[in-house]
Order: C-alpha cells, then structure tokens, then sequence
C-alpha cells in the first residue's frame, strides 16, 4: 500500500462524493503492517487519516486538523517518545481527543507517568480483542457529527444506532481474529479466563472468633507474612490451572501492602507482573483501583518519566485489619 495516497484518497473522497462523517484516525507508529491497520480502521468505522513514523509525529501533529482518534503504538522507551506522549497527551486535554497508547513492558512506566487525559485508554501487548474494544470506546466518545439533535430523533433511529454499533463490534472482532496469528506480531496474547467480568459473589465474611476486639498482644504485620500468602497462592498454579485463581485486585492490593510494611515503592509494571494477568487486563484494574481512591498515583521526585502505585492510608488500614482478622484462620 502507498502510504502517500491516504492523505490524498480522503481528501478526494471529499471533493468528488459525499463528506465522509466517520470519525477521523491517525495512528502513530514505526513498522507497522499496513494492510492489517487499515483494514482494523476500516472494520471499527474510523476515516483513516494517515499512519505517521514516530520521528515524523509531533511535526505532523502541529498541523493535523480534522483528528479525533490518535493511535499511538510505542514499544519502546526513547526521548523522542516521551516529548510525543507530552504533546499527544497535552493535545487530548485541550481538544477532548481520545488516544490509545499501545506500549510493550518496556516503556509502560513511561506511558502511565505521561497520562493526563481522562479519555486516554493505555494498553501493554494487547490481543486483538483488547485493541478492538478500544477503539470502538475511543470511536463512541470521538465527537459527533450528527445533523440533527439527539431529542429530534425518532426511537426507531435510536434502536437501528445501536443495532449498528453492535454489528461495527461483530465486524471488527470478526476483521480481527481471522487473521493469520503472524499478521501483528506484538499482539501474541490469547484470551484468559482472567479476562472475563465475574459475578461470582462468595461466602459472606465472618466475623472473627470470640467478639470483634483483638488481643491486646497481637503481633504486628510483617511484610514476610503478606510475601508468604502471596507464595501460596502461586503455589496452586503448579497443581491446577493458573486461569481457575485469577484474583488480579486482590494480587495487587496484596503486593501493595507487602510494598508499603517494607517502605518500598512500587511501579506501574511491576505492579502489572504482581497481579500475574495480561498486563492490558491489569492496567484496567489499576484504573479502577485509582478511580475508587484504594490506591493514588505517587510522582517520583527524581525521575519525572516514573509515577509509583501506593495504598491509600485507609486502603492500608483495612488490609491491616484484615489480616488481624483472620490470622487465625490462616494460621489454623
């Protein structure tokens, strides 16, 4: 494909048909396959702006108009990435972009410590499911150009949308994972169980033996008690399958508190290994961690490409309380 005639194609699209009112995706990166991105941009609805080398980014980036959607893929750390991730990121802020940051383990801390905007989705060797959802989040909250007002349209227009947005994620699925498995190889990951929303609820907690007040001589937490439970649970990967325990949260939290008894800071992709998910699922669970205040983002004081994962106080006091609540009975 001559990537010189995308720009060009678009535009005449323009001039000699009808305006094209898909929301507009550039993508960012170096050696990418082409065929494979445009036929993805195609398949998740987007007007495919052009695909621009990671050297030749932010120059593009001063004069681009017309963008709703940037698609940055970024596997590896360099200064040249880090003044992109600025500029993308301060571009989303101040025009409401979405941006997909794709990373590798590599420049993930990178990635995390350069977010700002809240509309910027950041994934780490994503599967093609995984960057397929995120564009269709990204093209759900891309402006639109609708001509008429919402409260003019008619149900029968609301439902055929909706129809048609599930069809659009059939389709890119579909575009996708019909794909020879070489066609993109940084997306090497398959599906896990881990994966999956859960509803599974659970026993109700029980309260500790003989009332809720603690012997006034119980021992203090160590570090070396919460490294030993986290050693247990990956224990039971060597007799049954890995998939039947993934617990990601809990894995984090517990890594977290060991973290903190020892005065240790944590990183994002370390965090990532500790939850032992696909790093995209476990980048969602640090999102949602910090959006219900468990855990806070900790700038590093001498590196400002790092940014740290901490337990909140309270977050550190009720895993303390836990884990005098049931030392009994995992001591038993």
């Amino acid at each position: 494909m001559d990537r010189s005639r995308i720009g060009f194609d678009i535009a005449a699209e323009d001039v000699y048909g009808m305006k094209d009112q898909r929301p507009g995706l550039l993508i960012l990166a170096n050696d990418m396959f082409l065929e494979d991105v445009t036929g993805l941009a195609a398949a998740a609805n987007f007007r495919l702006l052009d695909i621009v080398p990671i050297d030749q980014a932010c120059a593009r980036l001063d004069m681009q108009v017309g963008c709703d959607v940037i698609l940055l893929f970024c596997p590896q750390p360099s200064a040249t990435l880090e003044r992109l991730l600025v500029q993308v990121e301060t571009l989303a802020v101040q025009n409401d972009l979405s941006v997909i940051l794709v990373s590798g383990m590599d420049s993930l801390d990178l990635a995390y410590a350069c977010m700002r905007s809240g509309c910027t989705q950041l994934l780490c060797a994503p599967d093609h499911a995984d960057l397929a959802a995120a564009l269709l989040t990204a093209g759900r909250n891309a402006p639109q150009r609708a001509v008429h007002e919402i409260n003019q349209e008619s149900e029968g227009v609301r439902l055929q949308q909706l129809s048609e947005e599930v069809s659009r994620l059939a389709r890119t699925l579909e575009a996708l994972t019909a794909r020879p498995r070489h066609a993109i190889p940084s997306f090497a990951l398959g599906p896990r169980i881990s994966d999956r929303d859960s509803d599974y609820i659970g026993m109700p907690a029980l309260p500790p033996m003989g009332g809720h007040q603690e012997p006034a001589d119980e021992p203090a937490l160590t570090a070396t008690q919460v490294r030993d439970l986290l050693r247990a649970r990956r224990l039971r990967e060597e007799f049954l399958p890995g998939d039947l325990f993934a617990d990601p949260a809990w894995d984090m939290l517990l890594d977290l508190l060991a973290a903190r008894l020892e005065q240790e800071r944590v990183s994002v992709s370390s965090l990532c290994i500790a939850s032992s998910v696909p790093p995209t699922t476990a980048l969602r669970w640090i999102r949602t961690l910090t959006e219900k205040g468990i855990v806070h983002r900790q700038a590093d004081p001498h590196d400002g490409r790092r940014v740290f994962i901490a337990l909140s106080d309270s977050s550190f006091e009720a895993l303390s309380r836990w884990f005098a609540a049931s030392r009994r009975f995992l001591c038993a």
